[in-house]
């Protein structure tokens, strides 16, 4: 269990080596964590997924500026949930995925905010 969350922290250490980046590391004994979630409004959400409970992951869906990234850390796979569907198997292309989606957020934003 102790390696799962060095696997786990190891992929969020990774991503904010980008200073532009917030991450959000969801361990399996967080008091309120959707909570926690939308009070950092981080960029991506870093879990396990095999600890993580479905009907929550569910929720996180629901919420689109949300770029999800489940790993398994026994066989150190991801499973990213975006709106684009991309390859990332380094922490850089995780990086590329983060930015474009806050371009894109960003892009729509404006475009409603312009009426358009």
């Amino acid at each position: 269990m102790y390696g799962d969350s060095l696997v786990l922290e190891g992929v969020r250490a990774n991503l904010e080596r980008c200073p532009d980046l917030q991450v959000f590391l969801l361990g399996p004994s967080q008091d309120k964590p959707l909570e926690a979630i939308r009070a950092g409004c981080p960029a991506a959400v870093v879990f396990d997924m095999g600890a993580t409970r479905p009907d929550f992951l569910l929720s996180l869906l629901l919420q689109p500026e949300l770029l999800l990234i489940g790993i398994d850390p026994e066989t150190h796979q991801a499973l990213v949930w975006s709106r684009r569907q991309e390859s990332a198997v380094a922490a850089a292309d995780l990086v590329n995925v983060i930015r474009e989606k806050d371009s894109d957020s960003e892009t729509f934003q404006r475009e409603r905010d312009e009426g358009n």
